[in-house]
């Protein structure tokens, strides 16, 4: 089965060093929702060498910047599912920043669990 990380297209791409690359999120939470990647393949977070990560960091940083100017965020959440059972649906590490906006929810006390609650809501 091949990688929809792994085969991405170079117009897909918004930012990118050595070792990541950031694009925007094709099913977004919010506005601006962005996944970065890192470019060699492997499924979670804890197989990630430190160069990976300090490379995800910077990217990320990057990110914040871009979103700020693009969409003028209030806010931002930081997301990594890892594993089926916490909700990864793609096998390749990637990392969620996801921009906030005042009123994007009633009280945004608690981050993405009230997000998720208006996208999909708990049964129980």
């Amino acid at each position: 089965m091949s990688c929809l990380f792994c085969n991405l297209n170079k117009d897909q791409i918004i930012l990118e060093n050595d070792l990541a690359v950031a694009i925007m999120d094709k099913f977004p939470v919010n506005e601006g929702h962005m996944l970065f990647i890192p470019k060699r393949h492997f499924k979670t977070y804890f197989e990630a060498t430190k160069e990976e990560v300090v490379a995800l960091y910077d990217l990320l940083h990057e990110g914040k910047k871009y979103l700020d100017e693009k969409f003028n965020a209030d806010g931002y959440n930081i997301g990594i599912n890892i594993g089926e059972d916490a909700g990864q649906t793609i096998m390749h590490l990637h990392i969620h920043l996801i921009p906030r906006y005042k009123g994007d929810v009633e009280d945004p006390r608690g981050g993405i669990r009230h997000l998720k609650e208006q996208l999909v809501p708990y049964k129980g």
